[in-house]
């Protein structure tokens, strides 16, 4: 934009982008001027910061027609508006949703099963495609961890998961690296990962020891040793990766998009991969803010015309939720919805509330 809009270009330009998103039609300044302002803005007023606004690129004609629809720059600013907002009381609406959302996840438990859920969750109040991403397998959350020694530098180390498998390895102690470790060490270095770390999905465990050492210097030594054990017991790259959940996807077909369109982005939905890619392309897993992404294009073209409400979330380990859908949607319910399954999966995470009884 060549020049910052005025107030009433925003409170037009936010009029404009609620009636598109309500009718899909282009909107005129005549309906402006009445179902908006109730007339207390002349037609011909409308009409002038119309066309200003689309001089700065915010508004698009279809056809010719008397109507404009908004760009995707305007979506970026009544979507800004949204964000930026300062918080207030909740509203009915809001409550209403979050109480929805509490409902919809009773009785369920299990990272993969909230995932799972989180995406059907999203796709049913959006009316458009629910994704959720985590290395959440049950299979990779830690039961139990026991060492061995079985000789000078050499141990037997044995992780069990909570979905039952059973890792065992060899470890060779590296002389250059430290001291041989005794029984007792052995033992303190298991009950430390045991007590700490019973339930976490193993990808968080390396990071999240890393990260106390240079907290809990009391215990600095019986934390270098489970370091040491764990990163030889489970080497870098041996997890899982992430998985993805997808629900919704129906909700595009009725999208107004020519049919070869239609088929690169039902291809690009398919290749769960690039949806992988794609939400950890645009999210911050230290930022815990709502983002809304319009130019999806850039990073895969099958996405072009679609718009990705996404934010980070924890559940056993770095995922993400989101919504993906057309420019035409109710922006500040998708945000909401998104923000608070966010809050809630970290919240059953942490253990700071367990999912609702049914």
């Amino acid at each position: 934009m060549a020049k910052p809009i005025t107030t009433r270009q925003r409170e037009i330009l936010t009029a404009i982008v609620e009636s598109y998103i309500s009718t899909g039609e282009p909107v005129s300044s005549g309906t402006l001027a009445q179902s908006a302002f109730a007339n207390s803005m002349s037609s011909a007023t409308i009409r002038h910061e119309m066309a200003e606004l689309a001089d700065a690129g915010l508004l698009e004609q279809p056809h010719t027609s008397a109507g404009r629809i908004p760009s995707a720059e305007a979506f970026r600013i009544y979507v800004g508006q949204l964000t930026s907002a300062p918080a207030s009381l909740p509203s009915p609406s809001r409550t209403d949703l979050q109480t929805h959302i509490d409902t919809s996840f009773a009785g369920i438990a299990g990272a993969s099963a909230l995932l799972e859920r989180t995406s059907h969750v999203l796709a049913a109040l959006s009316s458009s495609v629910g994704l959720a991403i985590g290395a959440a397998a049950s299979s990779d959350l830690l039961e139990h961890i026991h060492f061995s020694r079985l000789t000078q530098r050499r141990v037997l180390a044995v992780v069990v998961t909570r979905g039952g498998m059973v890792r065992d390895r060899v470890l060779a102690l590296d002389p250059i690296v430290g001291p041989d470790l005794s029984s007792v060490q052995l033992e303190a270095a298991a009950n430390y990962l045991n007590s700490h770390f019973r339930g976490w999905n193993i990808d968080r465990v390396r990071n999240e020891l890393t990260h106390r050492i240079e907290h809990e210097r009391t215990a600095y030594q019986q934390l270098s040793d489970a370091i040491e054990l764990w990163s030889r017991t489970i080497p870098s790259g041996s997890v899982q990766q992430q998985s993805v959940y997808i629900d919704g996807v129906v909700n595009l077909i009725g999208l107004p998009a020519d049919r070869d369109r239609l088929r690169v982005m039902l291809s690009a939905l398919e290749e769960k991969q690039r949806l992988i890619e794609l939400l950890n392309a645009y999210i911050d897993t230290s930022e815990h803010s709502v983002r809304v992404i319009f130019d999806l294009e850039q990073q895969d073209p099958g996405m072009a015309g679609l718009v990705l409400i996404a934010a980070p979330a924890q559940i056993s380990g770095d995922s993400a939720v989101a919504i993906l859908g057309p420019k035409r949607m109710n922006y500040e319910s998708a945000i909401n919805a998104v923000g608070y399954v966010a809050q809630l999966l970290h919240r059953i995470d942490t253990g700071d509330v367990a999912p609702l009884s049914p």
